[in-house]
C-alpha cells in the first residue's frame, strides 16, 4: 500500500500537509467559477476516447485534480457539465482512510494547493493510493443546502470527479462488502502473502469508469435521490456489483493463453431498444435496432471485426490483455403513436457505418490450469470508445457507450501450441446519440438525439493461418439463428430457428418461429416446421498487409457466385467445429447464425452452465428487450433449472416512452429431451428452448420461444459450462 497512516511523532512536521486543506480552498474561492483551460466534457467530444474527459496537465505523478460536480438542485447557475451536473468549487476537501461502512478511520498524508485553473490539487507524498480504503470527501453549500460527496483517491486518470456517481461507488459499491470481504480486498491491495495481486488495479479503473456512464441526473434531485436513481439503473448498479465481485479474486486466480498473442475473427449482433427524439411527431418513441459486424474497406486495406488477446508472464504473474475493434452497420424501426392516427412505423437503413470498439485493458483468465489445457472464463470490466458519424439531416452525431462487464467462455485449446479457439459471451451496454456543434475547433454537446439500450452477442473465433474448407464441406451442422426484420406488412418481426445444415451441398432444414407487430400495432406469433433452403459456405479471403490469406473468414450464400450478394459474413474455428455468421439479407433480415458440427455423443445430463443472451418480447401495450446477464442452468437427471438475473427495457407504446433498465429475475424449470446428432430441447410450459450442444458438452446454443401470450417472447441464449462444474454425458 503506497499511502499509509502517519506515526504520531511525525504529525508536527506534517500539520500543513493533512486535514481539510482550507488555505487552498480559500485561494480557490477568489477565482471566478469558470475553470479556465480545464477540459469540460460538455464542450469537447472526442472520438477514440471514453465519455469521461481527463485532465492531467501540470500534475505531478503523485497529484490528483479535484472536480466537484453537484446536482443542479444545489447550484443551478454554476457551470454545466455532462449528465446535467454543475461544476462548483468545494468549500472543504478532506482525505481519509475508510472501510466498507464509510467510516472515517483517520487522515492520510496529503497536501492541497490551488491550480491555475481554480481546481484543488491534492498531493500524496507516498504516491497516489490504489485501493478502495482512501476516500476524498468534498463539501459544498449552495442555495441554502449543503452537500458532501465522496470519491476514491485511486482514480486512474488522476482527474478525480466527486459527484453522485463516485459517491454511489463509495457508499453502495463498497457498502455491499462484509468486513471479511473488505479485508480480502485490502489483502490483495497490499500483496499480503507475498504474491503480486493484479486485481488491486480494479479500483483505479472502476473509479474512472463510473464517469463513463451516460446517465442524466434530474435537476430537482437531492444527493440521496440521485443515488437512488443510480441504484434503480440495473445496468449501472449491476456493473458496480460485478466489478466488486471481480476484485475479490485472489493473486492466483489468473492464467494465460498458450500463445503470447492470438487474433480472433469477431461475429457481433447488437439488438437495441430505446427512445428516439429525432422525429418531432412523437419525441421519446421507442426505436428497435439491429447492429451487425461488417468488413471496413479503408481504401485497399481492410479492417475486419476482431478481438486480440495477449498474454505474458512477468515477475511470476500472469497477465492477459484484450481489445476489440468491430465495425458495424445499423438498421432501425421507430414505433410511435399519435392521436388519432394510432401506431406509426418508420424504418431507417441509411445509417453511416460505425464502430463498437473497446479500449485495451487487462483481463483475468480464470480458473488457471497448469498447462493451459482447460476451459476457462475471461473476466474484465470494459470501457467502449466514443465515435462520430454524419447522418442524413443531422451532421456530427456523437455516439457514447457505457462500460460493460465481460464474462466470456474460452474453450480448451486444440493442441499444446494453440490458444483457445473461441471466446463466447453476451452483455448489456447503453449509451446515447448526441448532436454536436463545432465551436472554435471543438465539438460541443447539444441535445440528445437517441438513447439506446443494447443487448450484445459476441462470438470470437480464432484466426487460421490457411483455413481449409475441407473441415466444413465434409461435415453436417446443427444450427440456431435469430434475426430482426424491419418493414413490410409486419413492420417489426423477430424470427428464430433451429435445424440442420449439410456442409457438402448446403441443404438446410429448419423449424422457425416469429413474433411480430403488424401495421395496426397488434402483436402476433407464428411458426413453420421443416422449412427448406440452400445455404452454402465459401472461403472469404482476407486482404491483409502481408497479402491475401484465408484466415477463417467465410461467406454464407445460396449459389456463391460473384454476382450474388452473400446472405451474410462470418467465421469458423480453425477445425471448422463452430461457425458463426452475421446475416444481412433483405428477406432474412439482420441477425446471427451459430452452427456446430453434429455429434453422436449423448447430451449432457449434469452440470452447471452460465447462461447469457438476448430475449425480445411484445404484448398489446409494450415492447420489451431483455438481457439475460448472469444466469445458471443446472442440468440433472431429473431435468433442468434456470435461474437468471436479467435487465429489462420496456417501451410503453401509447405513451411514447421507454423506461430505463430494470432488474428482473427468472426462475424456470424444464424437462430435457435430447435428440439425435447433438440436438436438445428444454420444455418449461410456456417457454421452450431448442438448440444443440457441442461434442465437448461444455457449450449449448438455444433459441427461446413462447407463443402462448399475452407476452410473446423469443430470443437466443448461450449456455457455457462453469469451469468448476463437470459436464456428465
Amino acid at each position: 500500500m503506497k499511502c499509509r497512516l502517519i506515526p504520531a511523532l511525525a504529525l508536527p512536521f506534517l500539520l500543513t500537509a493533512c486535514g481539510g486543506g482550507d488555505s487552498a480552498i480559500d485561494g480557490a474561492r477568489e477565482i471566478p467559477n469558470r475553470f479556465g483551460n480545464t477540459v469540460n466534457a460538455l464542450d469537447d467530444f472526442n472520438p477514440g476516447s471514453t465519455g469521461d474527459s481527463g485532465n492531467t496537465a501540470g500534475l505531478k505523478a503523485n497529484e490528483v485534480r479535484i472536480t466537484m460536480e453537484v446536482p443542479a438542485f444545489y447550484a443551478p447557475d454554476a457551470e454545466q457539465t455532462r449528465r446535467n451536473l454543475r461544476i462548483v468549487i468545494p468549500d472543504q476537501v478532506q482525505v481519509y482512510r475508510s472501510n466498507q461502512g464509510g467510516q472515517n478511520l483517520g487522515s492520510v498524508a496529503y497536501s492541497t494547493s490551488t491550480g491555475e485553473d481554480g481546481h484543488i490539487i491534492v498531493a500524496f507524498p507516498d504516491g497516489q493510493p490504489i485501493g478502495p480504503d482512501v476516500v476524498i470527501e468534498a463539501r459544498y453549500s449552495g442555495g441554502g443546502q449543503t452537500i458532501a460527496m465522496k470519491a476514491l483517491a485511486a482514480d486512474s486518470d488522476r482527474d478525480v470527479k466527486v459527484n453522485p456517481f463516485s459517491h454511489y461507488l463509495v457508499q453502495n459499491g463498497l457498502g455491499g462488502y462484509s468486513s471479511t470481504e473488505f479485508q480480502a480486498v485490502m489483502d490483495c491491495v497490499n500483496d499480503r502473502g507475498g504474491a503480486l495481486c493484479l486485481n488491486k488495479y480494479v479500483w483505479s479503473s472502476l473509479a474512472d469508469q463510473v464517469h463513463d456512464f451516460e446517465i442524466d441526473i434530474a435537476g430537482n434531485l437531492t444527493l440521496d435521490a440521485a443515488v437512488s436513481t443510480l441504484a434503480g439503473r440495473a445496468d449501472f448498479a449491476g456493473y458496480i456489483e460485478q466489478m466488486a465481485d471481480y476484485a475479490l479474486l485472489g493473486p492466483n486466480a489468473s492464467g494465460t493463453i498458450r500463445a503470447s498473442s492470438a487474433d480472433y475473427n469477431s461475429v457481433f449482433l447488437g439488438l437495441e431498444l430505446g427512445p428516439t427524439f429525432r422525429d418531432a411527431r412523437f419525441p421519446g418513441a421507442g426505436q428497435w435496432g439491429a447492429r451487425t459486424a461488417q468488413e471496413e474497406d479503408l481504401g485497399g486495406a481492410f479492417l475486419y471485426p476482431a478481438l486480440t488477446l495477449t498474454s505474458f508472464e512477468a515477475f511470476n504473474i500472469n497477465v492477459t490483455s484484450l481489445a476489440t475493434d468491430i465495425p458495424y452497420d445499423r438498421s432501425t424501426l421507430v414505433h410511435g403513436f399519435t392521436n388519432p392516427d394510432g401506431h406509426q412505423f418508420s424504418r431507417e437503413t441509411g445509417w453511416t457505418r460505425n464502430s463498437h470498439s473497446s479500449s485495451p485493458g487487462a483481463a483475468t483468465l480464470t480458473p488457471p490450469s497448469e498447462d493451459g489445457s482447460d476451459p476457462a472464463r475471461l473476466l474484465a470490466g470494459r470501457a467502449l470508445y466514443q465515435s462520430i458519424t454524419d447522418e442524413p439531416g443531422s451532421d456530427n452525431n456523437g455516439w457514447t457507450r457505457n462500460p460493460y462487464f465481460m464474462d466470456a467462455f474460452t474453450s480448451a485449446p486444440g493442441d499444446e501450441n494453440q490458444s483457445p479457439d473461441r471466446v463466447l459471451g453476451s452483455y448489456f451496454t447503453a449509451g446515447k446519440a448526441i448532436a454536436l456543434s463545432e465551436q472554435e475547433g471543438q465539438l460541443k454537446r447539444q441535445e440528445t438525439l437517441e438513447e439506446h439500450y443494447l443487448s450484445v452477442l459476441e462470438l470470437h473465433l480464432l484466426r487460421s493461418e490457411d483455413f481449409d474448407m475441407a473441415g466444413i464441406t465434409g461435415s453436417d451442422y446443427n444450427l440456431v439463428y435469430l434475426t430482426a426484420q424491419f418493414g413490410g406488412s409486419n413492420p417489426v418481426t423477430f424470427e428464430t430457428g433451429y435445424g440442420q445444415l449439410a456442409g457438402s451441398d448446403g441443404a438446410l432444414t429448419t423449424n422457425n418461429s416469429t413474433i411480430y407487430r403488424d401495421n395496426t400495432g397488434t402483436a402476433g406469433a407464428g411458426a413453420s416446421l421443416a422449412v427448406t433452403d440452400t445455404w452454402n459456405i465459401a472461403n472469404r479471403p482476407a486482404q491483409l498487409s502481408s497479402g491475401t490469406k484465408n484466415i477463417g473468414r467465410l461467406s454464407l450464400c445460396r449459389s456463391c457466385t460473384e454476382s450474388e450478394p452473400p446472405l451474410g459474413l462470418g467465421a469458423a474455428t480453425p477445425d471448422g467445429s463452430l461457425l458463426a455468421f452475421n446475416l444481412n439479407d433483405a428477406g432474412l433480415g439482420d441477425g446471427l447464425v451459430i452452427a456446430g458440427k453434429t455429434t453422436s455423443l449423448t447430451a449432457p445430463i449434469a452440470g452447471d452452465y452460465r447462461v447469457q443472451g438476448t430475449m425480445i418480447a411484445m404484448d398489446a401495450d409494450q415492447n420489451r428487450l431483455y438481457q439475460v446477464a448472469n444466469g445458471t442452468l443446472t442440468l440433472s437427471e431429473g431435468g433442468a433449472d434456470l435461474t437468471a438475473t436479467s435487465y429489462r427495457v420496456s417501451h410503453t407504446i401509447t405513451g411514447n416512452t421507454v423506461g430505463t433498465p430494470e432488474e428482473e429475475v427468472f426462475s424456470l424449470g424444464f424437462t430435457v429431451a435430447p435428440d439425435s446428432d447433438g440436438t436438445i430441447q428444454l420444455a418449461g410450459g410456456e417457454l421452450v428452448l431448442n438448440g444443440f450442444y457441442t461434442e465437448s458438452g461444455d457449450q449449448i446454443f438455444l433459441v427461446a420461444q413462447d407463443n402462448t401470450g399475452p407476452e410473446l417472447r423469443t430470443g437466443l441464449l448461450i449456455a457455457t459450462l462453469i469451469p468448476e462444474s463437470t459436464a456428465a454425458q
